[in-house]
């Protein structure tokens, strides 16, 4: 073994680029090679960032100072007043911090946790190798197909009572609507895990990074239910189109201010602050106005219209698939198909991706980079190629009363159409190889 292998941490080594950034990279090449491709790796909102918080950063842009490690008071007040007036959930402006993107502060929270992670599975594709690199210990709560891949409460029981230790400390991260299916679990259900994490002393983090994409607006949040031991991640990449200016929120309970003090210690010591001109302009966008709610509830119109769609016509080719509740996300199994794919070879999930990026041009992720076993034949698939700037003005300009047809997704989502298509005839020749 050469120096540099041995000179790597043991939690590093074996570990490969995130998933979803290494496919967006390899279509750009595939693309500059001359490859045709229909991408739906990268989980980047198609959306523009509203233009009144653009107008926000472009004003604020002569921020220079250094601001609080925790964030810039006033937004954190923003943060607060958006938890309470969307979700329901008292939160105190000195509870929240702010950090640069979510996934930071993930990384953060699971540094400074000292306990067990509990993730269900599929889960977006960072909560692992986060807490590997960290040395935490990780259970994976196994869900399924006929359960909507949601966590069942009677699981998340059966893990915790096996474990004989109602005070161990726990971290269980729920994604709702989730990343990589675009569901999560239904009212009745967050109320039994809010009790089981009751029960058992467990800290929930919450990633709603998606909540405000729920397509018919009624995100909910498990912080109602337990409110003293859920930390909230949300932010501004998915719902707001601003993935790139890298900012993301935690909202802390007030008895787990130790916790967050703690992470505000290892903050100060990594990232400083975040982008002052970034924060600034970010307080208009967890501000109330009908700028903002305008341009949510047509984002989640299109949303809405294309991931039916999509269902529609995966359900026709015998795919197994459920419905979408929000996010942009579909996780289509094609266990139907596992005999004839077999006699191609492939019996896996990469090798099922694999087989789809090279016969067919569209670009896909694998379920096992989810968490789920090799051996399953489920992608996750991204729902984002298209031009969300022109998709946004033709839904203003049809009248609310009128379902958005497979007209108006042909003209402004025709690169997600083709690519279903060609996935759907590439399975219907399945036969004839």
């Amino acid at each position: 073994m050469g120096l540099q292998q041995v000179s790597l941490n043991l939690n590093v080594r074996g570990l490969e680029k995130s998933a979803t950034l290494a496919i967006n990279e390899r279509v750009a090449e595939l693309k500059a090679s001359g490859r045709e491709i229909y991408s739906f790796g990268l989980g980047q909102s198609p959306f523009p960032v509203p233009d009144c918080v653009v107008e926000a950063l472009k004003t604020h842009a002569h921020e220079k100072d250094y601001l609080p490690v925790q964030g810039l008071p006033e937004l954190c007040t923003s943060v607060a007043e958006f938890h309470r007036r969307e979700d329901g959930v008292n939160i105190q402006p000195d509870n929240v911090m702010i950090g640069p993107g979510s996934k930071e502060l993930m990384f953060l929270l699971q540094l400074a946790f000292y306990g067990d992670i509990l993730i269900p599975a599929p889960c977006w594709v960072s909560y692992i190798p986060q807490a590997q690199i960290i040395g935490r210990k990780v259970t994976l709560i196994e869900t399924s197909y006929e359960n909507r891949w949601t966590l069942s409460p009677q699981a998340l029981e059966a893990q915790c009572a096996a474990e004989n230790d109602h005070n161990k400390p726990r971290l269980l991260i729920l994604n709702y609507p989730s990343n990589p299916y675009g569901d999560g679990n239904n009212v009745e259900e967050l109320m039994q895990i809010a009790e089981i994490a009751r029960k058992y002393n467990i800290i929930i983090l919450s990633d709603e990074i998606y909540g405000q994409t729920n397509h018919q607006g009624k995100h909910v949040s498990i912080a109602r239910y337990y409110p003293e031991g859920t930390i909230i991640s949300a932010g501004l990449s998915k719902w707001c189109g601003a993935g790139g200016w890298r900012l993301g929120t935690f909202s802390f309970p007030a008895n787990l201010k130790w916790l967050l003090n703690a992470l505000v210690v290892v903050a100060s010591e990594t990232y400083t602050s975040v982008s002052a001109p970034i924060q600034y302009a970010s307080i208009v966008a967890f501000n109330e106005s009908e700028e903002i709610n305008h341009y949510l509830r047509h984002s989640r119109r299109v949303l809405d219209a294309l991931g039916q769609w999509i269902i529609r016509q995966l359900t026709q080719a015998q795919v197994r698939i459920h419905p979408v509740a929000g996010a942009f996300y579909i996780f289509p199994d094609f266990e139907y198909y596992r005999a004839l794919l077999a006699e191609q070879g492939i019996d896996n999930s990469v090798d099922l991706c694999e087989r789809i990026l090279e016969d067919t041009g569209v670009a896909a992720l694998p379920g096992y980079a989810f968490g789920r076993p090799k051996n399953e034949l489920n992608i996750r698939m991204a729902y984002v190629n298209f031009d969300g700037a022109k998709a946004l003005k033709s839904s203003e300009k049809t009248p609310w009363d009128r379902v958005l047809d497979d007209a108006f997704l042909e003209q402004n989502c025709p690169l997600v159409m083709t690519g279903i298509r060609k996935l759907i005839h590439w399975l219907s020749s399945l036969d004839n190889k």
